[in-house]
């Protein structure tokens, strides 16, 4: 419970203002000279608004506001009618508490162009993974990545060129990072069932999230168990026998509040060789243990076993989308992806197999468990001090191709921070000053498969020791300068080290006499990150927003060892990649009917780090490009422009491309080409979702509604040549549903949907992993005819499916 702010005598809020002063200026002063040198980052803190689709930057409004706010409460379901972003702003406001503050900064940070997806917009449709429910946000991509809900999540272009899993951006749930110290995320383990809101904060965001925030961060909240206040059953099942059973369970008893989710999902997949099994945990209680101190636990779980079809290239693609017909290598349909297996498991001496994924057993195997703790204590309501911890476990083993992953990726998180409501100079301000420290030690094998199905192993391929270490320190101040002008400011500081050796394994001969290549790499970098924001409210209707900010991300210690051909070696050069980004948008809400937004953006990147496909399936090669630079628009728009009547759309445009970059290509001898003014591969220019519905709100029809959803991708480039394209798509889906309050002792509501996706199948490229260009011998670039038959790149995407559901709540 919120208790009311204590009672100070005039000396005592003498010292207070005082105090902030001293603590305040420094930061600020710090940040304007910074500014003045060049690099720029990121955001304030605001907590987010319970019920908006955009909540970029809340407006400031005067203190009326009442105090304290959960930090894990989620927004609640949208009513017909959008909220203006001014309405909650409550770190604009001095009568919202400092924990209220910090809260914010997870969620829709001040000055910063985020946008709140709420739980309304996909309660009521099939919500099997990310995919399903990020594409409501402009400037988001999403990619299949290596499994069932594993998907590549790229905010402005930051992740489109990622092979698998997700780099820079940082995600959290509830706050709590999931974003491992070497900078790799996965999204296997997020069910959206279990979500009563998720944040999408876009541009450089280093300042506030450190490493690898050079896209953004993604925040996805549970529903706080007072909200659930019982339990819910439900059940999605479909098409290529797709079966999610789920149940939640939330409560607020006295001074805790927990809520639980579990799920387990399977289904055939629409591709061969692509089932799946899935299993996820997700935990959140809070006990507020006295009136200054609140404990908080995460726990999150998943476990997956999956099969994995081989990536194809165009040309089969164009033959066998599905991969159907691909029982054994011998006998496979036209289209259908091979890899070539040692059948002694070591080398070549003993003969090579053509095998399928389906004939190999490819797949993946991986166990995810996170545990974290939270320290929330008020010195007062002014101010809170923040202390987290958390324990990241990742186990994998991943036969993908000729060889398999397998692993245990232990990491440790810690963050502590003070955040300071109060005034400076006679003016509002929210200050925040925090420390982190977060760290990763692992030892990965690299193994051949060898015939016999299963993914059967032979020996071992390489050996990686690897270290991740990342520490520092971040600070930011908001200022309200004027009751309409906003100031931000904040800045961060990192150190990262990187250690690994790498052993390489080659065997000679039939009895396979071993031999060993060492290599190692100590590598330290050092990155700072400002930023400065404004936001200025012209009136109830406008919000303007100005930013510039930086963004930093290192590789990964595995980056450094993999060449070109796929095999291990020497590539300790990399650099880190930065970015310096500029953002300038609005929001119009001229009515609770009506809300518009609009951000344009432009992004410099130096030694930005690039990824395409080797010849080795599931391998990639990782190079800096010297320079490159990311503009585009984002575009969000709601209407409900008639009663009961709704329209949503979100658009990206990118315009991605190198500007300084000389390519070297080997084959003999060593031919460079300049890739200055290319189309940076696996940029889509434009991504549209746009989707018009209607719910029943009176009458016995209550509840009753649907909508029709078009989704549509442009055609984008595969390769740094700009040869070879991927094509575009469109995609139309429609959905009716039904949810009714039931007059019950057991029950509270019903509610059904029933889905059909990709109504017209279409058959589209889901995936499409950047490919190496190949040279002639006399130096001539091979044409796109020869690169459309290069492996290791294309999923298809779903046909027409099928979904329906039911969920039960129970008092």
């Amino acid at each position: 419970m919120d208790r009311p702010p204590r009672r100070m005598s005039g000396i005592q809020q003498m010292l207070r203002i005082r105090a902030i002063s001293r603590a305040s200026l420094p930061v600020l002063c710090g940040l304007v000279s910074s500014i003045g040198s060049g690099a720029l980052a990121q955001g304030a803190s605001e907590a987010l608004p319970a019920v908006t689709v955009e909540a970029q930057a809340p407006r400031p409004k005067p203190i009326t506001r009442p105090s304290r706010v959960r930090s894990t409460s989620a927004g609640r379901a949208a009513r017909p009618g959008a909220q203006s972003a001014a309405a909650s702003a409550p770190s604009q406001n001095l009568a919202a508490s400092a924990g209220a503050a910090r809260a914010g900064l997870n969620q829709s940070p001040a000055g910063q162009t985020a946008t709140t997806i709420d739980r309304s917009q996909f309660d009521n449709r099939p919500a099997f993974s990310v995919s399903d429910v990020l594409r409501d946000s402009p400037g988001i991509s999403i990619k299949q990545g290596n499994g069932p809900r594993d998907f590549g999540i790229s905010i402005r272009g930051s992740n489109a060129r990622n092979g698998f899993a997700i780099r820079n951006l940082v995600i959290f749930d509830d706050g709590f990072p999931v974003t491992q110290p070497d900078g790799l995320s996965r999204s296997d383990l997020i069910d959206p069932h279990a979500y009563g809101a998720i944040d999408v904060i876009r541009g450089p965001s280093s300042a506030l999230y450190g490493n690898y925030a050079t896209g953004g961060a993604l925040n996805f909240r549970t529903r706080p168990g007072g909200t659930i206040d019982g339990v819910e059953y439900g059940v999605d099942g479909g098409s290529y026998g797709y079966l999610n059973n789920y149940l939640t369970a939330g409560k607020k008893v006295g001074n805790f509040e927990g809520s639980l989710f579990a799920s387990d999902v399977r289904g055939d997949g629409y591709i061969g060789n692509s089932w799946f099994n899935t299993q996820t945990v997700n935990f959140l209680g809070t006990l507020k243990a006295t009136p200054d101190d609140r404990f908080t636990v995460k726990i999150i779980n998943n476990e997956l076993s999956a099969r994995l079809p081989i990536r194809q290239s165009l040309n089969q693609y164009d033959l066998n989308p599905f991969q159907q017909g691909c029982a054994t290598g011998a006998t496979a349909a036209p289209g259908c992806a091979t890899v070539r297996l040692f059948n002694n498991g070591f080398n070549a001496t003993a003969g090579i197999d053509t095998e399928t994924a389906v004939q190999a057993g490819l797949g993946r195997n991986d166990r995810r468990t996170i545990v974290g703790g939270r320290w929330e204590h008020d010195f007062d309501n002014t101010m809170t001090w923040r202390n987290q911890f958390v324990f990241d476990d990742r186990n994998i083993s991943q036969p993908t191709g000729t060889t398999s992953s397998i692993g245990d990726f232990p990491s440790y998180n810690y963050m502590s921070d003070l955040t300071k409501r109060g005034e400076l100079f006679g003016l509002e301000s929210t200050a925040f000053f925090g420390a982190f420290y977060n760290t990763l030690t692992a030892s990965s094998d690299t193994r051949n498969v060898m015939p016999g199905g299963n993914a059967t192993l032979g020996r071992l391929s390489s050996n990686l020791f690897s270290e991740t270490t990342n520490y520092g320190v971040r600070a930011r101040e908001e200022l309200r300068l004027t009751t309409s002008l906003t100031a931000v400011a904040g800045v961060g500081w990192e150190t990262t080290i990187l250690k690994g050796t790498n052993t390489a394994y080659a065997y000679a001969g039939p009895t396979g006499i071993t031999t060993t290549t060492l290599t190692t790499a100590d590598r330290q970098f050092q990155n700072a990150a400002p930023e400065l924001a404004l936001l200025y409210n012209l009136n109830n209707e406008w919000l303007f927003r100005g930013r510039v900010a930086t963004g930093y991300g290192t590789p990964q210690v595995s980056n450094l060892f993999v060449l070109p051909t796929g095999l291990s070696g020497n590539n300790t050069q990399l650099q880190a990649q930065k970015n310096l980004g500029y953002d300038l948008g609005f929001d119009w809400t001229p009515n609770n009917t009506l809300k518009l937004s609009a951000t344009a953006f432009y992004e410099f990147f130096r030694n930005e780090i690039v990824s395409q496909a080797t010849p080795i399936a599931g391998i990639s090669y990782t190079f800096n490009a010297p320079r490159s630079e990311h503009r585009g628009i984002e575009l969000a728009a709601d209407w409900k422009f008639y009663p009961g009547w709704r329209f949503m759309a979100a658009y990206t445009y990118l315009d991605e491309v190198y500007t300084e970059y000389v390519e070297n290509i080997t084959n003999g001898a060593v031919f460079s080409f300049n890739r200055a003014g290319n189309k940076i591969p696996g940029i889509s220019p434009n991504e549209l979702t746009a989707r018009i519905g209607y719910d029943e709100f009176t009458g016995p029809l209550t509840g009753l509604g649907g909508f029709v959803e078009f989704q549509w991708k442009d055609s984008f480039y595969m390769d740094n040549a700009n040869l070879l394209k991927a094509p575009g798509y469109e995609l139309v889906n429609v959905n009716v549903h039904y949810k009714t309050d039931l007059v019950s002792d057991t029950f509270k509501s019903l509610n059904l949907f029933l889905e059909v996706r990709n109504v017209f199948d279409r058959t589209y490229v889901a995936s499409a992993n950047n490919i190496a260009n190949t040279v002639t011998g006399a130096g001539l670039q091979n044409p796109a005819s020869v690169l459309a038959n290069t492996t290791g790149s294309i999923y298809a995407g779903s046909p027409r499916t099928f979904v329906a559901g039911m969920k039960v709540a129970f008092k």
